[in-house]
């Protein structure tokens, strides 16, 4: 048996994390920091994220947030992505790097197709 959180102390403590600051997402070219505000993305619009209900210690998005006609720097390399309680300030909830990157060019779409947040269980 490995140690960890009980299933439900898990799924509450994500419900919580995702339902009071991870209502809308970022893009950033780099780590966003500590507090969420470095290397943000030349396009500063943040999408709207919903989450489903959290069940076995993982937590995903219901929706997936896109940025439509880029028209930000040409080129540009996202990395990460950051997660707040707001479109606009807000309190930054957390931070997670994209699976691969991405270059964006001007007129490019770009949609988060599965977002999730896990935390280990006992089992």
């Amino acid at each position: 048996m490995a140690d960890g959180l009980s299933g439900t102390v898990a799924n509450a403590a994500l419900n919580n994390i995702v339902g009071t600051n991870a209502n809308d997402v970022q893009l950033h070219t780099g780590a966003p920091g500590a507090n969420g505000t470095s290397n943000v993305s030349s396009v500063t619009t943040r999408k709207a994220v919903t989450w489903n209900s959290a069940s076995a210690g993982s937590v995903s998005a219901s929706n997936q947030p896109a940025w439509t006609s880029w028209a930000g720097t040409n080129g540009e390399i996202d990395t990460d992505i950051s997660f707040w309680s707001a479109s606009t300030s807000g309190t930054f909830g957390f931070s997670a790097q994209l699976s691969s990157s991405v270059t964006m060019n001007t007129g490019d779409s770009l949609t988060l197709t599965s977002v999730s947040v896990s935390i280990p269980v006992a089992s």
